[in-house]
């Protein structure tokens, strides 16, 4: 039978940029605009999520007074990298996101189908706020950004810093900018398809 698909495969330079050669980056060079991050942000936005609930929230750390807020909750070894990155993308998640599900959901009231408390909506806000973390290091790449996506900081102090007063939670972090090549480690192997997945 002969594979039927509805769009044409993207050419491996792309496919390169995306996945097959870009990296995790632990130093980072060059400048990144307001204009940028907005192109990021609208390229991002359209990652799907449960019921559209697009629960993540976004602060791009730049100014040297939001990174100087954002230096005591790193840990000791992402210091150094992430005072340095042009951008460190603080990526949450809104308890409270299910308060604009009937604009981003009309088709039905969807409102009264999440839990009524935050804490049972906590599993599906971290889940898809994944969701568009990753959606957001694969549209850095497409505009030509190197990332460094980590987890080494302390929450409590982020949400403090950044989310005080709010009903969002942070997730992780994403240094963006141009990657230094002599900050990446060998590259680390894969499991192959057979030990990592199977067909049905």
């Amino acid at each position: 039978m002969t594979e039927t698909l509805e769009h044409a495969a993207l050419d491996k330079a792309t496919l390169d940029q995306l996945f097959n050669t870009a990296r995790t980056y632990n130093a980072f060079g060059g400048e990144v605009g307001e204009e940028t991050l907005r192109k990021l942000y609208d390229l991002l936005k359209w990652g799907p999520t449960a019921v559209n609930s697009t629960p993540a929230r976004f602060v791009f750390v730049k100014s040297k007074e939001a990174k100087e807020k954002l230096r005591p909750a790193l840990s000791e070894g992402n210091v150094a990298k992430t005072m340095a990155a042009p951008v460190t993308v603080i990526v949450g998640h809104d308890l409270d996101f299910n308060d604009k599900i009937n604009y981003l959901f009309p088709h039905v009231d969807a409102k009264g189908w999440f839990p009524s408390t935050r804490e049972g909506r906590e599993t599906v806000a971290l889940r898809n706020s994944s969701l568009q973390g990753a959606y957001l290091i694969l549209a850095a790449r497409s505009l030509g950004l190197d990332c460094g996506p980590m987890s080494g900081f302390d929450h409590a102090k982020v949400d403090e810093a950044f989310f005080a007063g709010t009903a969002i939670k942070s997730n992780f972090l994403v240094n963006l900018g141009v990657g230094d090549p002599a900050s990446v480690f060998p590259r680390g192997p894969r499991l192959p398809f057979d030990e990592a997945a199977r067909i049905e």
